[in-house]
C-alpha cells in the first residue's frame, strides 16, 4: 500500500516526536512501532533509552522480546508441516505419542491440535515449568517431560468447550510437531520459518549480552530495570513456543507481511487457504490460531495480539483485507505499557488514514 498522502504530511521526526511524547506521559524506558504492508516496514520509529538510568538510546534495530506474539508464529510452523501431511488439524495427542503410557485413560489423549492452538483444549494456562528446567535435558526431551506430568490432570473442561488460555497448549502442539519431524521446535522455527523469511536477527530468550547495555533491557512492573539481563531473563526455554521470540521491528514486520500477502496467495510458506484457516475462530469464539479474529470499521476483519514475559510488552494488528499492519513494543511491564502500545497503534494509524499532523 503506497504512503504517498502520508508521506507529504508527515517526516521521520514527526513520528520520532509524537512517540517520544507517549513515551513520557506513561514513563517508559523505550518505546518502537512500525507501520507494516505485503513489503515490509514501510515506517521504523523508536525512541528512549535500553535500561533506565542511562543514557544509551534504543534503535530501530534493537531486538525487541515479543512475548505470546510468539504463538502465531509457532501456529504458522505448525500450518507447514499440515501441509505437508505430517500433521491434521485434527491430529491428537495420542495419534502422535501412541507409545506413551501415561495418556491412556487421560483427558488430554483425544486433545486436538486445534483445541491446543486455539485455546479450547481445557488446560491450564500453566504448569510447573521449572521441574523441566532442572533435568538439564534438551528441550525436545524436557517438553516430553511436560506432556507425561500433565496426564494426570483432573477435572478439565470437555475439548473445545471453553475458551481458556493456555501457554500450556501451545507447548505441547509444539511437542506434536517435533515428534513428526524428529526434530526440536528450535531448530525446526531457524530453518522452516526464520530462513525462508528473511528474519536473520530474530532469536529465542531475553535480549542482549549478560551485564552489558548493548540491547533493550528489561524492566519490572515496579518500572525498575531487571538485576541481569540476557538470554536467561525469561520464562524457562521449555515455554518457548509460547512466547520466547525476540526480533528486531523489520524481522517481526517479515512475519507480519507474509500473513498479509499470504491471504492473498501470495506467500512464501503456505497456501492462501491455510492463512485463513490460522486466522479463522472456530468453536464460535473469537480465538484463533495465534490469533484474535476481530471485525474494525477502519480494517474490516482484522486480528490482532499482544505478549508480555512481564518485563516486556509487544502487541500487532492486522488488517489483511486492506493490506496494512501495525506493531508497537517496549522494554516493560508496568501497567501503563499496554496503554501506552494503544496510543502508539493509533499514531501509526495515521499512515494509513493520511491524517495530518
Amino acid at each position: 500500500m503506497p504512503l504517498l498522502s502520508t508521506q507529504a504530511a508527515w517526516e521521520q521526526a514527526d513520528y520520532q516526536r509524537e512517540l517520544e511524547a507517549i513515551r513520557l506521559k506513561h514513563d517508559l524506558p523505550a518505546l518502537a512501532g512500525a507501520f507494516v504492508t505485503t513489503n515490509g516496514a514501510q515506517l521504523k520509529v523508536a525512541t528512549g533509552v535500553r535500561k533506565v538510568g542511562t543514557e544509551i538510546a534504543v534503535t530501530t534495530d534493537d531486538l525487541w522480546h515479543l512475548g505470546s506474539n510468539t504463538k502465531a508464529m509457532t501456529a504458522t510452523l505448525i500450518a507447514i508441516s499440515v501441509e505437508a501431511g505430517k500433521l491434521r488439524w485434527d491430529s491428537t495427542l495420542s495419534e502422535v505419542f501412541p507409545k506413551l503410557k501415561a495418556l491412556q485413560g487421560s483427558p488430554l489423549a483425544k486433545l486436538s491440535l486445534t483445541h491446543l492452538l486455539t485455546h479450547r483444549s481445557g488446560l491450564p494456562a500453566n504448569t510447573l515449568w521449572a521441574l523441566s528446567l532442572l533435568s538439564g535435558k534438551p528441550m525436545r526431551e524436557q517438553r516430553g517431560m511436560i506432556l507425561e506430568s500433565v496426564t494426570g490432570l483432573k477435572d478439565m473442561a470437555a475439548p473445545g468447550e471453553q475458551y481458556l488460555y493456555s501457554n500450556l497448549g501451545y507447548v505441547l502442539a509444539a511437542h506434536m510437531l517435533e515428534e513428526v519431524n524428529d526434530r526440536p521446535w528450535e531448530d525446526l522455527m531457524r530453518d522452516q520459518f526464520f530462513k525462508p523469511l528473511g528474519m536473520t536477527q530474530a532469536g529465542f530468550g531475553g535480549t542482549g549480552t549478560l551485564g552489558q547495555t548493548d540491547q533493550p533491557w528489561p524492566h519490572l512492573s515496579s518500572g525498575a530495570p531487571t538485576p541481569k539481563n540476557g538470554p536467561s531473563m525469561d520464562n524457562p526455554p521449555v515455554m518457548a513456543p509460547a512466547g520466547a521470540v525476540h526480533a528486531p521491528m523489520a524481522d517481526w514486520a517479515r512475519f507480519i507481511a507474509e500473513h498479509l500477502a499470504g491471504v492473498n496467495g501470495k506467500g512464501k510458506l503456505l497456501k492462501a487457504e491455510t492463512y485463513q484457516h490460522l486466522h479463522t475462530a472456530p468453536f464460535g469464539g473469537n480465538y484463533a490460531y495465534g490469533w484474535t479474529s476481530l471485525e474494525r470499521a477502519w480494517g474490516g476483519k482484522v486480528i490482532t495480539h499482544n505478549g508480555t514475559n512481564t518485563m516486556n510488552y509487544s502487541v500487532t494488528w492486522l488488517a489483511p483485507e486492506k493490506g496494512f499492519a501495525m506493531l508497537a513494543c517496549t522494554n516493560s511491564g508496568v501497567d501503563k505499557a499496554p496503554k501506552a502500545l494503544d496510543e502508539v497503534i493509533g499514531l501509526l494509524m495515521r499512515v494509513q488514514t493520511g491524517g495530518g499532523k
